[in-house]
Formats: structure tokens, sequence, C-alpha cells
């Protein structure tokens, strides 16, 4: 019989431009805790598990009240892995012990603005749209209808027959926020996808969203961070 939900955090221990980046403190704690305890909040999890080739990130996890029932493999460690990969080895380690899940939720380990909140937001659109999956997307500051393209130093517009419009006459463009992905096991195992045609959309304010990339990254989230903490 299959559980009701799982949450897979990835968190491999090599990191290039960021070293440790995984269980570097963020605002005072190490950033996978916030990942780690927006899942235990949420209340729909089974399992909340941390998917690591590291035994010092398996060790925090452990002690932070995830588990971690199996290291990650060698071919899923190595930085051209996917995330699909990393999900589908997982589920299937899982198979293999006798576990299975009606639905899955990746939770990337930098994701200090991810919430109890939002997961449980997430899970229930999964559940009444009988979604293949649900994902958090943000707002495009700017109309990227008017965006330009750059060659040989010069710029022209990506669509000229945009460039006299105004920006409120545009409809809206997204992109994801980077953060979660929750989606339904069985349809996930058969596509190795985690956006598809049945994909729904949580729309969270751009002021809790930042890529992690660099050290720059890094201050501009703890500055966005004490700014909601502030709120």
């Amino acid at each position: 019989m299959k559980q009701k939900a799982v949450a897979i955090i990835t968190a491999r221990g090599g990191s290039k431009r960021i070293p440790r980046k995984n269980i570097k403190a963020f605002s005072g704690k190490p950033i996978i805790q916030y990942s780690i305890d927006a899942a235990l909040a949420s209340g729909i999890f089974d399992e909340v598990m941390v998917s690591t080739d590291d035994e010092e990130i398996a060790s925090i996890a452990r002690n932070l009240g995830a588990t971690v029932p199996f290291m990650r493999s060698a071919g899923s460690s190595n930085d051209f892995a996917t995330t699909a990969e990393v999900l589908a080895e997982v589920l299937q380690q899982y198979r293999e012990a006798g576990k299975e899940f009606a639905a899955g939720c990746c939770i990337y380990p930098t994701a200090p603005f991810v919430t109890a909140e939002k997961l449980k937001k997430a899970y229930q659109l999964l559940i009444d749209n009988k979604a293949d999956s649900v994902i958090p997307v943000t707002r495009f500051s700017f109309p990227i209808w008017r965006s330009f393209k750059m060659e040989e130093g010069k710029v022209s517009f990506n669509w000229p027959e945009n460039a006299s419009k105004r920006s409120q006459d545009l409809p809206p463009a997204f992109h994801d926020c980077g953060q979660f992905y929750f989606f339904d096991t069985s349809v996930f195992l058969q596509t190795k996808s985690l956006v598809s045609a049945n994909t729904f959309a949580i729309e969270v304010p751009e002021s809790e969203v930042q890529d992690i990339d660099n050290e720059e990254d890094w201050k501009i989230a703890e500055i966005k961070y004490s700014f909601i903490q502030k709120k």
C-alpha cells in the first residue's frame, strides 16, 4: 500500500562556488534547516528525508529531525546529475526497501523562503486538481515581451512588435522559484519530468525568491529574509 507523501531534500556535499553551501550558516542556522523545518512543520509527509553523499550533511540532517535512510550514489552526486535522476534513484531505493509513496516533494536545501504553509497549499492543489506536479513561481519584474537581445555589443528587441506597447498591456510572465516541486510519483517515474502540460503553480512574491549561486546572492537572500522577518 502506498503511503501519503515523502519530502526529498537534495543536498550533495560538493559545491564549487559556495563551499559547503548546503550547511553554511544562514541568519544563524544551517541553511538546510529551513527546508527540514518547513517540511516537518507542514505535517503532510510520512517521511522527511535528505538525499546526500556527505556524512557531515547526513549527521546534521538527522540531528534536525530528518532521516537519511541511504546515501546517494556517486553517479547521482556529480556536477552533471539532474534533479530528476536524483529523485528517481531515491524512489527506486525506497521501492526496493518496500516503501512507496503516492506523492513526492523535492525541496532544495538552499531554500530559506520555503514555509509549511506553501508546502500545504501546493499539496492541496496537487490533490484537488489531480495534477502531475505543482511548483512555486514568481513574476518577472519587467515584461519579458519588451526584452532585448545583445549581439556584438548592439541591442535589439526580441519582439519588435511590442516595442511601443505599455507594460500594463502585456501579459505577465513567470519563472520557477527554484525552491520545491510537488509531484505525483507514478507520473514522474513514467516521464522523469517535473513540469508537464498538467503542472499547476502557486504564485510567490518576488521578495520571497532568490537564487543562491554565489556569495552576493547569499547576502541578498539574507537581506530579503531579514525584511520578511521584520514584517
